[in-house]
């Protein structure tokens, strides 16, 4: 891709992404559209998906950052409907859609049937993140939808390979389809066990940040690389290594952990507009290829696999969430009960997304013998028409199907108490500290500076505790709310003084960068994030 399109498609992705912030229309279906909208609009250049970009250039950096920001406890946690979704589900789906696809397509092979199932198999990594992140749904069905999306794109990448090497004549069989899908879950899952260790010693004794991060952005491609180059899931080395990382993180220094949350912020943000306008782009290509198969026959085809994807998913969550709970008493008592609502929603946030496609533009265009590959631009068109369809159809209803089904959002009150209380523990556990050092003569402080190490720890101590108490009868603030707006107001004033005092050329720029980077800090830590 040249440089002037690439550019004006980040430009473009991040200026639409932007802009749905201040919509109640979620991102990745304003991204979706405008990229439906401008496909068509003279001038734009044509964008083709190439899956040898998308699968190890564009899939590890996003699956690195939600696996990063996942909790490995909870995960693990659920680890059993994890794993129902992630591959029971996935495998379900392939055979399933596959042979319905098989008897309502004339003429499609039930091999290339079976490759359309294993295509649109996986829900979206970045899809389901998204979605659930704004949603704020339950921490658990998060939790789920989440974990699914990490590992699902492994599954179907391997049913893939098995289903096309059937489809291309290379003689596959069910014996070979399993040692082949063993191969890339132990390697996978050993590779990142491998590399996990060595990357994060590696990061705890860099002493610069910007290395830090530089290895940061490295470790992705690193981990997806080392594991397809002996026949591994790339996808379950870099979800293994990034879940070890974002549990161990707190080993690491402040400096990495700050600039790696934003620079992580800015890839993500980056990558997931510009995958999500690309879905978009790629009309065009697959209606041009679409051959044969056009007008409303092609509609009807789309439709009925639409459906199918669907109605699969429901057919495999509901026993999947039930059935163990009946057939074992541990379960019953060891898991949070449930009702029919929570299904429900798993069952509707089944969105496909970028990986989808890859995987079908990665569909060759010859069998073994050099014949065309049977049925190729239908294959390709109905995954492109599921993924929109289940974007901007489910991605549309899910929001006012969990307001109608009057889910219960995240207890803030019971999370800001327990916060509270592990703060109040910590601080405890500072203070005694500070009066043990305090106590030796080799860390003699005058009493002003010893004391504003105790009004900064009873500070953090009783910011949390602010919060639960009453609000500001004017503006309806906490105290902790008013003390951290006074708090940049005047380091607002602070930081204007020091601009004016390089302006009369009283301080350089260099001096200037070094207050205000101190500032930055102060204020860093007067604001929780997310609520600057």
């Amino acid at each position: 891709m040249e440089a002037l399109p690439l550019v004006a498609l980040v430009a473009g992705s991040a200026a639409v992404a932007g802009a749905a912030r201040r919509t109640p229309v979620p991102a990745p279906l304003l991204l979706v559209a405008a990229g439906l909208v401008a496909a068509y609009v003279p001038g734009v250049p044509a964008y083709t998906l190439d899956p040898h970009i998308v699968l190890p250039l564009i899939l590890p950096p996003l699956l690195y950052t939600a696996a990063v920001d996942s909790s490995y406890l909870d995960l693990r946690a659920n680890l059993r409907p994890v794993a129902l979704l992630s591959v029971g589900y996935v495998l379900f789906a392939t055979l399933a859609v596959g042979w319905l696809a098989y008897l309502m397509v004339p003429d499609l092979p039930l091999t290339e049937a079976l490759v359309l199932g294993a295509v649109v198999a996986p829900p979206d990594a970045v899809a389901a993140t998204a979605i659930a992140r704004r949603l704020r749904l339950p921490g658990r069905i998060t939790t789920v939808l989440q974990g699914e999306s990490l590992v699902n794109d492994a599954t179907a990448i391997t049913a893939y390979k098995v289903a096309l090497a059937a489809a291309v004549g290379e003689g596959a069989t069910w014996a070979g389809g399993v040692r082949e899908f063993a191969l890339a879950a132990v390697g996978g899952v050993g590779i990142g066990l491998i590399l996990m260790a060595p990357i994060h010693w590696l990061r705890t004794h860099l002493t610069e940040a910007l290395l830090q991060n530089t290895l940061s952005l490295l470790i992705p491609f690193v981990a997806y690389a080392a594991a397809e180059q002996v026949g591994a899931s790339g996808v379950l080395a870099v979800v293994v290594v990034a879940l070890y990382l974002g549990h161990r993180s707190w080993q690491v220094d402040f400096a990495t952990r700050l600039q790696e949350a934003a620079v992580w912020k800015m890839v993500a943000f980056v990558l997931e507009s510009a995958v999500f306008a690309l879905i978009g782009l790629q009309l065009p290509v697959v209606l041009k290829g679409l051959g044969a198969y056009e007008g409303w026959e092609a509609a009807l085809y789309a439709v009925a696999v639409f459906a199918a994807v669907v109605v699969v998913r429901f057919v495999w969550v509901f026993p999947a969430t039930f059935l163990p709970r009946v057939l074992s008493e541990r379960i019953r008592t060891r898991e949070p009960d449930t009702n029919w609502t929570a299904p429900v929603i798993v069952g509707w946030a089944g969105m496909r997304g970028v990986v989808s496609l890859a995987i079908a533009f990665s569909i060759p265009m010859t069998t073994h013998d050099d014949l065309p590959f049977p049925a190729r631009d239908l294959v390709l068109f109905l995954t492109f028409t599921t993924v929109i369809a289940t974007l901007v159809v489910q991605g549309l209803t899910l929001p006012p199907l969990i307001r109608a089904l009057k889910l219960p959002g995240r207890d803030t009150r019971a999370e800001t108490l327990a916060e509270a209380q592990a703060q109040s523990q910590a601080s405890t556990a500072a203070e005694a500290r500070l009066d043990e050092l305090l106590a030796d003569e080799a860390n003699a402080l005058p009493a002003p500076l010893a004391d504003r190490l105790r009004t900064v720890l009873e500070r953090r101590r009783n910011s949390v505790w602010e919060r639960l108490g009453e609000v500001n009868a004017v503006t309806g603030e906490s105290a902790d709310d008013v003390y951290r707006r006074l708090s940049r107001e005047m380091i607002g004033a602070e930081r204007e003084v020091f601009v004016q005092l390089r302006d009369a050329r009283r301080i350089d720029d260099e001096m200037l960068r070094t207050l205000l980077r101190r500032l930055d800090l102060e204020e860093a830590a007067a604001y929780r994030e997310g609520e600057s």
